[in-house]
């Protein structure tokens, strides 16, 4: 339906699980709250960027990371797309499933994420409810990045009469996307 503005990067890198990271590091970092940009790597290494902005630099041999000052001081939002870089590297689908907490349809908010990690896997991310009060229904949006690194993008729902980006959470089965299919229990949360 839409392309956000939003570069995509020079390497085969920001696919669905990075563009649900990118996003909310871009949000923490305009907001601000750079201490709250963290992810972890599939290893279980938890990536923060306070400490890349101090200059301290993953070591990675095998399945084990060690994190050295090997750096420049740089908090700006430049280090932050070099941190996003060594993020994406590491982290995927899997490692960002087993970081968010499950949530309830019915507590449906932006930013929340329906992913289901593994090889493959996949993610989109919640980016606007409505919410209408006399019936209680939730319409929501939703964007993805996708294989090989795509612009993210927003998704067209498939089951809607006429081409719209609303979603409505199933009563009855699971969420379908254009790409993917998605159970109600795989919806979480970033604690």
């Amino acid at each position: 339906m839409a392309v956000l503005d939003l570069d995509v990067g020079s390497r085969n890198l920001q696919q669905c699980a990075d563009a649900v990271i990118r996003l909310r590091a871009e949000y923490l970092f305009a907001a601000k709250r750079q201490a709250d940009i963290r992810f972890h790597f599939t290893s279980g290494d938890e990536a923060v960027f306070s400490s890349w902005a101090r200059g301290d630099r993953p070591l990675v041999q095998g399945n084990r990371v060690q994190w050295r000052r090997r750096g420049a001081a740089d908090a700006s939002h430049a280090s932050l797309r070099r941190y996003l870089n060594i993020v994406f590297s590491y982290a995927g689908t899997l490692s960002l499933a087993r970081e968010l907490k499950a949530r309830r349809p019915a507590h449906l908010q932006v930013g929340d994420v329906f992913i289901r990690g593994g090889s493959p896997g996949h993610a989109v991310l919640v980016v606007d409810v409505a919410f209408h009060p006399p019936t209680g229904e939730r319409v929501f949006l939703l964007v993805q990045s996708y294989m090989p690194a795509q612009d993210i993008h927003l998704l067209k729902n498939p089951a809607a009469a006429g081409p719209s980006p609303w979603y409505r959470i199933p009563t009855d089965g699971p969420l379908r996307t254009p790409e993917w299919t998605f159970l109600m229990r795989e919806l979480k949360r970033f604690p």
